[in-house]
């Protein structure tokens, strides 16, 4: 666990967050430049036409010897409740500010929720090589809301990749690494998932306790609906299976469920073994 970073990308829409995003998963080598395409993790045709997040997504980098876990949240106002689950999986936030926009009603709105989840925040200022950035008053904006000095400050260019590096060391030395018991009986946290129709119900998780291996049978503590979990794994940004799912990491469960209803966001998964019900 000492080896892992979970970490969201806060910020308002269009201040340039998927490109940030872009940018980190190229720096680090988790995508080729062959495979390298604008908003990569935005995979709805809507979030592309529109230029928007609307859907979060987690995709694990490697990171000098570190695995970085990131999930991309929606910058639109409509969508704060995406925001507000995957604050609950991680312990850093990246705020991103436009430098030639400043903070936005909606920005002010993700840090609130970022400092009641208890979260590292890492500022940075986006678009700086940009005519219209105005960096000393977008900094100052920055340090008033967030009480920090304007050295903590990493001024970037997500398009160009300038100082992007320095943010993914800044996670690593900034962010803490994730709690929890590894001998526990397991403990996930859903905090999102979907219907596949050639897989089922596939679950997006952060293991807060314990561990899952393929195969195990599976419990959806609130929902009380028992499960298998078929495959387990992360995502990089296309799901890679692996053999098990430990403590602190964040990744992704295919079950046997026909319905996200017995899985939903928010729910924690455990073991089926742990509870009497699931084997009458």
């Amino acid at each position: 666990m000492e080896k892992i970073r979970n970490f969201c990308i806060i910020a308002h829409i269009d201040h340039g967050k998927s490109t940030l995003a872009d940018r980190m998963m190229e720096i680090s080598g988790t995508v080729n430049k062959r495979e390298m395409k604008a908003q990569l993790l935005d995979s709805m045709e809507l979030e592309r036409e529109k230029g928007i997040t609307i859907k979060l997504t987690p995709v694990r980098m490697k990171w000098q010897d570190y695995d970085l876990n990131l999930i991309d949240t929606p910058g639109h106002v409509d969508f704060s409740y995406e925001v507000s689950r995957s604050l609950q999986a991680v312990e850093g936030a990246i705020l991103v500010v436009d430098a030639s926009q400043g903070v936005q009603a909606q920005t002010l709105a993700n840090v609130y929720l970022a400092m009641d989840a208890g979260l590292t925040i890492i500022p940075i200022l986006n678009k700086v090589d940009l005519p219209a950035a105005d960096v000393p008053r977008v900094s100052r904006e920055v340090c008033s809301l967030l009480g920090c000095d304007e050295s903590e400050i990493i001024p970037i260019s997500a398009k160009s990749g300038l100082n992007v590096e320095q943010v993914l060391d800044s996670v690593v030395e900034k962010v803490p690494a994730p709690k929890g018991d590894s001998k526990a009986p397991l403990r996930a946290l859903i905090f999102d998932s979907y219907y596949d129709d050639y897989r089922g119900v596939v679950l997006y998780v952060r293991a807060v306790d314990g561990s899952l291996t393929k195969g195990d049978k599976i419990w959806m503590m609130a929902a009380e609906k028992g499960g298998i979990a078929l495959e387990v794994g992360s995502l990089n940004p296309g799901m890679t299976p692996g053999a098990t799912l430990s403590t602190g990491e964040i990744g992704y469960i295919v079950t046997n469920l026909k319905t996200t209803r017995d899985a939903r966001v928010g729910d924690t998964v455990s073991l089926a073994k742990y509870f009497a019900k699931e084997g009458r």
